[in-house]
């Protein structure tokens, strides 16, 4: 399964139900870039979380909504619930035992 883009208009409809991992980031921040491989592995991987994105520059809102200060931010939400956060870049074997942990 691809990463799936969210924004303030899809943000709740693919987030209400089940695992999924949000990253914030944005375009221009390095880690960011380094973690959007990973994601895409992880996308392909793991098929019972949806993997995803929210660009904060263009979704400043749910930047706002959510306290994120620092990118990349990856937040997991269960059914809709913030159950984590976490900031800077991860590695996938981290990112996998997080999602392992939440399931």
């Amino acid at each position: 399964m691809a990463v799936v883009n969210l924004t303030g208009e899809n943000f709740k409809a693919e987030t209400s139900q089940g695992l999924v991992l949000v990253d914030f980031y944005a375009d221009w921040c390095g880690p960011c870039k380094m973690l959007a491989p990973v994601l895409d592995e992880l996308a392909n991987e793991v098929t019972d979380v949806k993997i995803s994105k929210v660009n904060v520059d263009s979704a400043k809102e749910l930047a706002v909504e959510f306290g994120v200060s620092t990118i990349p931010n990856i937040t997991f939400l269960k059914d809709g619930k913030i159950v984590h956060q976490d900031i800077g870049y991860k590695p996938k074997e981290v990112l996998l035992s997080l999602i392992d942990s939440y399931r």
